[in-house]
């Protein structure tokens, strides 16, 4: 999947519920997708919370393939900032 979809995939779940604080998926090269109170961006800025990940990983995760807490042990997945904020991923993309 391209960073194109997996940001597609985040847009749909924000449709459903939207998150209160500021969640940032930082995949390097590919881009930033910053999710908030007003939806979802792909310009890159500050946020509560920041996850980084490659878009591989993060569609894996999107998808259910990659377990968040497993992703962390594995250094596929670097969470800064608030993790509480992290933890309210799991009501936008399930």
């Amino acid at each position: 999947m391209t960073f194109e979809d997996n940001v597609a995939i985040i847009r749909k779940g924000t449709e459903r519920t939207s998150l209160s604080d500021t969640l940032k998926f930082d995949c390097g090269d590919d881009g930033c997708i910053v999710l908030g109170p007003e939806g979802v961006a792909t310009t890159d800025a500050p946020a509560d919370c920041t996850i980084r990940i490659s878009t591989e990983n993060l569609s894996k995760l999107l998808h259910g393939k990659l377990n968040p807490m497993t992703g962390v042990m594995m250094g596929k997945l670097k969470v800064s900032g608030n993790p509480a904020v992290a933890m309210k991923l799991g009501q936008l993309i399930s």
